[in-house]
């Protein structure tokens, strides 16, 4: 199915749209639920805003993001590395420098 030049808003419920494209769409304001999106590749994409809960990550490459103003929370991050270096050892020693104030 084709669609071009349309402005609707629809419902898709127990579909399969594996494989779709999407190319210079507006999807602002839509919401995902039970999504099983591993593989899908964003490039160039407005994400401001974007609320993400409860996801697996687990695998997930950010270059050239702008990260301003994010945050991570109630997070598991063993193997989380920014630059290369791991958060896990970032964290320890914030922490202890925290902990010797």
């Amino acid at each position: 199915m084709k669609l071009k030049d349309v402005k609707e808003r629809l419902e898709v419920h127990h579909s399969d749209l594996s494989g779709s494209s999407f190319d210079d769409v507006n999807l602002s304001g839509t919401s995902y639920k039970n999504i099983n999106m591993s593989g899908s590749v964003f490039e160039d994409i407005n994400m401001s805003g974007w609320r993400v809960d409860n996801v697996n990550l687990a695998g997930l490459r950010l270059s050239r993001a702008n990260l301003a103003g994010a945050s991570i929370t109630n997070c598991r991050l063993e193997g989380l590395t920014i630059e290369g270096i791991p958060v896990a050892d970032l964290l320890a020693a914030y922490r202890a420098q925290v902990d010797k104030a």
